[in-house]
Order: C-alpha cells, then structure tokens, then sequence
C-alpha cells in the first residue's frame, strides 16, 4: 500500500482526529471509553443511542438518537455524516447482522476509522479465537471491510479480559469465589497472560484517536493512526499468573492460604466439558470454555509486542486495582455468565 503524507490531501486536512461518535457509550464498555474520551479534552463526542434507550450518558456528549437495527439505514447514515471515528460497543448478544450493518453505514457515510466491538482478544491468534467460537465475529468483520475497498478501515483493540470484570466475576472466569472464599487453581496456577483495565482500555483509545492520523511527509517517523488501519492495538495494565493474582488478593484481603478453600482442575478438563454443553445449547458454559482456554500451556494471551509506550499508557496499581474486584465479587456487581 502507497504511503499517505498530510501535505498531500485536499486543502483543509486537519491530520488529527476532531469528530468521534460511540455506540454504547453509556454502556459497559462504552462508558469507560467515553469518560476517557472526554478527559482528553480534544474530541468532539457524538453519542449514537436509540430513540427508548434509557442509558445516561455523560455531560458534554452530543446524542443522536437513531434506530439502528433498522434495514432503512438513512437516519443512521445521516447520524454518522461528517465524523472521523466510529466506535461501536454493544454486548455481545447483539444481533449478529448489527455489526456489518453499522459498518456499512460509516462507510456510506465517510467515517475513515471503525472500532468494531472487539475489545478482548488477539485477533491475530487464529488457533485461540477458533476454539474460543471467535472466528466467526472476527471474520465477519475482516470480510465486511473487504468489500468497502479501502472506504473505512477497522482498528481492534487487543486488551485481553478486564480485569476487575474477571477477578470479581466468579469461579467460572479466574476461579476466585470471594462470597465463599474459594479459589480453584487451574493446573497450576502458572500460565500468565495480558490484561487490562477498563480504565486502561479508554486511555489507550483516547491515546490512539490522539495520534496524528498520518506522517506529515517521508521523514516524519512519528507513530499516526493510519499504521494501525485493518490491524489490531495491543495493550495491558499487567501481565498475571493465577498465582500472581491470588498474591495481590491476600495482600489487599490480609489473608493466607489457610483463610481458603483451594482446589485444583484442569483448563483442559474444563475447556472441553464446556465446549460439549455448548455443542447442545447449554450457553450457560460459554464463560466457562471463554476463561479455561486462556490458561491453557500455551499461553496465547501472553501477546507481545505491546504499544503502551507509544500510546502513553500509565503504569498501574495492581492492588488497587485488586480491591475493586474483591469488593465487585463480594457484593455480586458482575454477572457470572456472559
């Protein structure tokens, strides 16, 4: 592909991301995104909701009332007219045309850039994303932006799971019961892999929409968000074993190994019973097979390159971070099943 310089565009090319509009943006993820968004002073923020939505969303967002699952995509279209980014985040239950349909919208409306509800995995990771029943979502997104040739590009997000969402989340996710004390190892305990928090996940969004969009001519060796066009941004706040995670816990719980019930199963084990439950229905288990693949030997979420360090991204508190997720899994704030 032919390198594009900022001094080659029509006049009035700005080289920097102004106009961003979010779907979800009063959502799980959405918030997070946009409450970094806003702190980074410099986007105009566009919030695109459906007209009996009853999610807040935040001071200093515009909003835009559509509906979305509509076939008549004009007033979406409308919507999107005249913004730069789209950032889409919707639970993943959302119908499965949803996505192809908003993408086909930015495109007809101009939008350059599109974050396309994939905040988690390593695209990349052919192997994980098949038996984590990924490849689908994954592919349905590369081959939608096939076809627009080149109209508007997708950027995943390669976060791995949140961290406060899956440490408080019940035994199914890391094992941890903080309501009964338990913690379940899995194999042994050792198999690190990258995470991030939801606060990390919207600095490092800001942080690339804060990119100037492309180098200014040949010698301009600066990182642009164009790089990242039809690729993915690789991110943590750490990289853990259980093991890792079950030190932070009693350090932030004052407890010991004798204060919990400790047992041990194998991600393997575990992994394929899930994957037959979910073979007849029984999505109950989707969790449960999503988290063991990860703790397999093989440590696919233990990604690198990452792009912290381009990006700006601060260096966390691991047990601060910890005793959210105590508080979150001892006061049940977070579904045990997805």
């Amino acid at each position: 592909m032919t390198t594009r310089y900022a001094k080659d565009p029509p006049q009035g090319f700005l080289n920097r991301i102004e106009k961003v509009a979010i779907i979800g943006a009063g959502g799980q993820m959405g918030k997070h995104l946009t409450e970094q968004l806003l702190k980074a002073g410099r986007f105009v923020l566009t919030a695109v909701a459906r007209p009996n939505s009853t999610n807040k969303i935040p001071e200093g967002v515009k909003v835009s009332r559509v509906d979305y699952s509509s076939d008549d995509d004009t007033a979406l279209v409308e919507a999107l007219r005249g913004q730069q980014v789209l950032i889409i985040t919707m639970a993943v239950t959302a119908p499965p045309d949803t996505i192809p349909k908003l993408v086909r919208a930015a495109a007809k409306a101009g939008v350059s850039y599109v974050l396309p509800n994939w905040f988690g995995h390593d695209g990349e990771n052919d192997a994980l994303c098949r038996d984590s029943w990924l490849t689908p979502a994954r592919d349905t997104i590369h081959a939608e932006f096939a076809k627009l040739e080149g109209t508007s590009s997708y950027i995943m997000l390669a976060c791995n799971f949140w961290f406060e969402f899956s440490l408080g989340g019940g035994p199914d996710r890391f094992g941890f019961d903080f309501q009964k004390r338990s913690l379940i190892w899995f194999d042994n305990g050792d198999v690190p892999f990258n995470l991030s928090t939801w606060a990390q996940c919207g600095r490092a969004v800001a942080s690339l929409l804060s990119l100037p969009e492309l180098p200014d001519d040949a010698a301009d060796k600066r990182t642009t968000l164009s790089q990242f066009r039809n690729t993915s941004v690789y991110i943590n706040s750490f990289r853990l074993n259980q093991r890792d995670m079950f030190d932070s816990v009693k350090r932030v719980s004052k407890t010991t190994d004798a204060d919990w019930a400790i047992s041990h199963e194998s991600s393997a084990q575990r992994f394929k019973h899930a994957t037959a439950e979910l073979q007849k229905h029984n999505f109950s288990q989707f969790t449960k097979m999503l988290y063991s693949r990860m703790f397999f030997p093989t440590a696919d979420g233990d990604f690198r390159p990452i792009h912290n360090d381009v990006l700006g991204l601060p260096k966390e508190d691991l047990d601060e971070l910890t005793s959210i997720a105590v508080r979150m899994g001892e006061n049940g704030e977070v579904a045990t099943s997805h």
